[in-house]
């Protein structure tokens, strides 16, 4: 499932990588560009409801198989297919839509497999291989771009998804019988091939609003920072006296680097949610990056180094506790409906992601007016203190939640 997960997401940035490759040879303008970038991440958002929904009923592996393998198609298309605006935007959609449909049902399948005091770091693995693709999608398609053209990038990035696609139908397969809920004695819990008609257990919502409350204010910060990690690091670059392609090199190279640090960070803290509990370990992870956001974007004009022992410092953190609100979701709904659980959480959590990045670059843009190029922009301790203010959801929603946890007698 890791190497899968690992080869069949690495089509998730490589657009990134090679957008101003992309939009110099197709004459894309900047806005047409975010549009495609917006439309990918609203591909995921449109499709993560019904995969949930469908894999409740056909089954996990089926659902994660299928779509890592539409996802290879798409992706590696573009590679051949790409050749206007409508034609980017289409394809982007098109590989969104598929990709949508992995990681949520790869969840679900992988509770199934483990018991609920273990599940934390197996799902904390399964998104730190996802941390780990989308830095391998920069680190193969930018360098591959450069040697030869935005085309080879592309397509190498996307063949080895079918390569994933062939994992998952070859080795991978639905739990016989999904692990109990830790809050629920296995012989009353109802699982997914259990033929006997039962009484549905009645569930309560205010768990899983508080934990998917969190998870909004995790993804506001975290895809933000990440989309716009690249853009700062270029310019602190440009800052310190580097020309503008020594700048992009190297700030590339760096922002890959700290948003490489999350593969790592996410699984260490799902061992850590598993041995501590889930509340503690989301407070310190969202508290130790938030704070840090209102004092990061003043470092510009700093010395290189110590931008980047920050921005790494918040790379650890901001990726850090992803996992875990998955997790915390598994526990506290039935097996039967935790795709559904887990598609609407992720399709919450990611309609944010849409808006962040955009008021991030708002304003920036407001800081720095008359500016066509965001990494010439001087003024970023604001835009960055936006993410800080989007991200206390985290902590006051935990809070909240460790509060009724208290109340009802067991620890959220």
């Amino acid at each position: 499932m890791l190497i899968s997960m690992f080869l069949g997401y690495l089509p998730w940035y490589n657009f990134s990588a090679v957008a101003s490759y992309i939009a110099e040879d197709l004459g894309l303008t900047v806005s047409q560009t975010g549009l495609i970038l917006s439309s990918f991440q609203a591909g995921y958002v449109i499709i993560v409801l019904f995969t949930g929904w469908l894999a409740d009923r056909i089954g996990n592996q089926k659902v994660v198989a299928w779509a890592t393998l539409l996802t290879a198609v798409a992706s590696t298309a573009f590679s051949f297919l790409a050749h206007d605006f409508r034609s980017v935007l289409l394809l982007r959609l098109v590989t969104g839509l598929a990709a949508g449909a992995i990681y949520v049902p790869g969840v679900a399948l992988l509770s199934g497999w483990y018991e609920p005091e273990k599940r934390n770091g197996a799902i904390g693995a399964y998104t730190g291989a996802l941390a780990l693709a989308y830095s391998g999608g920069y680190f193969i398609a930018a360098p591959v771009a450069a040697a030869y053209t935005w085309r080879h990038g592309m397509f190498f990035t996307s063949v080895p998804a079918f390569l994933a696609a062939f994992l998952v139908f070859a080795f991978v397969k639905d739990a016989d019988a999904p692990m109990p809920d830790a809050n629920s004695p296995a012989k009353s819990e109802p699982t997914v091939s259990d033929s006997r008609p039962e009484e549905p257990r009645r569930q309560d919502i205010a768990g899983p609003v508080l934990i998917t409350t969190g998870y909004m204010g995790h993804m506001w910060e975290l895809y933000a920072f990440w989309g716009w990690i690249g853009p700062f690091m270029i310019a602190c670059a440009r800052a310190t006296g580097y020309d503008t392609v020594a700048a992009v090199s190297l700030g590339g190279r760096l922002a890959a680097f700290i948003i490489l640090l999350g593969a790592p960070s996410v699984w260490l803290a799902g061992l850590a949610a598993d041995r501590f509990g889930r509340d503690k370990t989301i407070m310190i992870c969202a508290l130790s990056s938030l704070i840090a956001q209102f004092v990061f974007g003043r470092l510009y004009g700093r010395s290189l180094a110590a931008v980047l022992i920050a921005g790494l410092w918040i790379g650890f953190w901001v990726a850090a506790d992803s996992s875990i609100y998955k997790a915390g979701m598994t526990v506290m709904v039935s097996p039967q409906v935790r795709g559904t659980a887990l598609g609407i959480q992720s399709a919450l959590g990611f309609s944010v992601t849409i808006i962040s990045p955009y008021v991030f670059g708002q304003v920036l843009d407001r800081l720095n007016p008359g500016l066509s190029d965001a990494t010439q922009a001087t003024q970023w301790g604001l835009p960055f203190a936006v993410l800080g203010f989007g991200a206390l959801l985290v902590p006051v929603s935990i809070a909240a939640l460790r509060l009724r946890g208290k109340r009802n007698g067991a620890a959220p």
